[in-house]
């Protein structure tokens, strides 16, 4: 046992610190530097600072009932019904509390997708499915296909079920399907008096709903940003509560019919602020409509854009994070894509391990049992204030361009998002947002993953687009990096090796491991293969290596030290041995002219635009 004196002592020694006393040990570490060296920043331009005070007077978002799981949604996406239906009833026997019925063309389909909507398809999807045994079916009809809600509340009577009893979100999502597709068949305006007929009459048949979704997906999948994304949300959001009050139905049950579903990426703490903001947003748009406040339902989905078709299983990591942020910032349910659907339609062990994340933070890890655990952070409740605040004026924005529809028709969201898509692209290829397995850290030799012999769904055109105008066409991060991996792939299928780039690493393994490990991962990213050496000090040596090699590309390693002594020897020996192209690893210095007159064509370093220089060495090897 210690002492009183001992206790005293600890005591002292582990006494709170206070946000001032944080500051003066960071400005000793910053030495002058100015605090902003710490602040980053989103794509919407919010300032995430390195630290906060706690928010005092904080209060829980209003989300999930208290202690209630999130419902754990599962793709159904297969061509063939009866395959379809197989998928459903195992996922439901093996821990899946909500079906997602994807169809073919639609705004989510990814390409895949049920075939049709007919009552004949959807009987054999729905087989052995019993409506009312709590399972939650979520449907994705497609704008223009046959009436997949109609169609699925005729067979849900047919079998005798409740329509009061059963869980079906009707998803009609026209607006959103209209800004992935750049095309409507006629202007919202005549659209609107029969969409809330349509509506209607499922309320009429006793059907609870929600009916009609407000989805995000479209922005975020185009590469927007999380403001962006929920004052899409909103702006559709509200152009359906007027649709249906324009069609005779009171706000109050108007606003029941409407739900929202937002992406979750990996950006954990933005993302649970973003599901927190939009309860907040729509309650203000409650308020504004004389309405008292309701919880709203929120679905999540798992990002598109930041599945990776190398190296797959960190999916499967992004995933998680996406899901821990979603579930605890609120999501009434979830649905994870699988890992291999950015290379097909995924096999029963992806469909598995895209069931097993959500149990595993439901039921091992118990996250739906807090209730926005977020409260009263400073961090995640300024996050959330800023992220409201440019969300209601990009929303204010929309309503003046006359709403969702028009402020397509005239560009107003697609010139926003396409702005932040092109800054994000850009921070791709520099690398400044890493995709592991596909920015950084590949892997040349990584082994196929199994997806299902099925094709991509191609339908023909629904009918003629009376309205044109630019889409928010779905991106992949990473797909620019995997377009090399594939010239890679198939050199290698052609040629029988892979385009190569000699690491010239001069010195001792102390010089020259660090910018060599860094120089194969750049290089392996567009795949090409990185032959790496022990070390050299020899000209003549490292030219004869060179040579052996069989690559057209060298590239100098080392310490700035050793270069300093010995790159222009070595480059001037590359050069002699017949190198295409000569880069060095690390930025440019005082050196670089008497580097570059010895040969030396190019350097990379972090930072630098890594896109761009691998598509040009692809250009050189072709031409060597």
């Amino acid at each position: 046992m210690t002492s009183e004196t001992d206790d005293l002592r600890l005591a002292a020694d582990f006494a709170p610190a206070s946000y001032d006393d944080w500051r003066k040990l960071v400005d000793g570490v910053l030495k002058g530097a100015p605090f902003e060296k710490l602040v980053g920043k989103t794509y919407d331009g919010l300032k995430i600072d390195p630290i906060y005070r706690r928010a005092q007077g904080a209060t829980p978002v209003a989300g999930r009932p208290a202690a209630a799981p999130w419902r754990i949604m599962q793709r159904i996406d297969h061509p063939d019904a009866t395959v379809a239906n197989a998928q459903a009833l195992h996922d439901m026997e093996n821990g899946t509390t909500g079906l997602e019925i994807e169809f073919a063309d639609g705004p989510g389909a990814r390409g895949f997708g049920v075939a049709d909507a007919t009552k004949e398809t959807l009987a054999r999807v729905f087989d052995g499915v019993f409506f009312d045994a709590g399972i939650a079916i979520a449907l994705n009809p497609v704008l223009g296909r046959q009436n997949a809600g109609a169609n699925l509340a005729d067979l849900v009577e047919s079998r005798g079920f409740d329509p009061a009893k059963v869980d079906i979100r009707f998803n009609y999502q026209p607006l959103s399907t209209m800004a992935v597709r750049g095309a409507a068949a006629a202007p919202w305006p005549e659209m609107e008096q029969p969409f809330a007929k349509m509506i209607g009459d499922l309320m009429g048949r006793g059907f609870k709903g929600p009916f009609a979704l407000a989805d995000g997906r479209p922005v975020h999948d185009a590469g927007g940003s999380e403001a962006q994304e929920l004052a899409f949300a909103l702006a559709v959001a509200v152009a359906y509560l007027r649709a249906m009050e324009t069609g005779g139905m009171a706000l109050d049950a108007a606003r029941t019919a409407v739900s929202f579903r937002l992406s979750a990426d990996a950006d954990q703490f933005l993302n649970l602020a973003k599901f927190r903001a939009l309860r907040l947003l729509w309650a203000r748009i409650e308020q504004s409509c004389g309405l008292t406040p309701k919880p709203i339902f929120v679905a999540a989905e798992t990002a598109w854009r930041m599945l990776t078709q190398r190296d797959p299983y960190v999916n499967m990591l992004r995933a998680t994070i996406a899901t821990f942020s979603a579930g605890l910032g609120g999501a009434n349910a979830i649905t994870v894509l699988p890992h291999t659907l950015a290379l097909g339609l995924p096999d029963p062990f992806a469909r598995r391990a895209a069931r097993n994340t959500q149990l595993v933070l439901l039921e091992e890890s118990n996250l739906g049992k807090v209730s926005d655990p977020a409260a009263g952070s400073g961090g995640i409740e300024t996050l959330t204030q800023q992220l409201c605040e440019t969300a209601w004026s990009l929303f204010q924005e929309t309503e003046k361009a006359g709403g969702a529809f028009a402020a397509l028709e005239q560009g107003v969201l697609q010139r926003k998002v396409a702005a932040t898509r092109t800054l994000r692209e850009a921070n791709i290829a520099r690398r400044k947002e890493v995709l592991t397995g596909a920015s950084e850290f590949p892997n040349l030799h990584e082994a196929d993953v199994a997806v299902l012999d099925a094709k991509p769904v191609t339908l023909a055109p629904s009918g003629e687009a009376k309205i044109k105008f630019d889409a928010l066409p779905p991106m992949r991060l990473a797909a620019p990096f995997e377009r090399l991996r594939d010239r890679s792939d198939q050199m290698l299928k052609d040629r029988g090796a892979r385009p190569k780039v000699f690491l010239a690493n001069l010195g001792t393994p102390a010089d020259f491991t660090a910018r060599a490990t860094f120089a194969k991962s750049f290089f392996e990213t567009g795949g090409i293969e990185a032959v790496d050496t022990e070390g050299f000090t020899d000209p003549a040596a490292l030219a004869a290596a060179f040579k052996a090699s069989g690559a057209a590309l060298a590239c100098l390693c080392s310490s700035d030290k050793v270069y300093a002594g010995h790159a222009t020897a070595a480059a001037k020996a590359l050069q002699a041995a017949g190198t295409s192209h000569i880069y060095l690893a690390g930025r440019a210095s005082e050196q670089e002219a008497a580097l570059r007159a010895a040969g030396v064509n190019d350097f990379i370093y972090a930072g630098g635009d890594a896109l761009a220089t691998l598509q040009e060495a692809y250009r050189r090897t072709e031409r060597a």
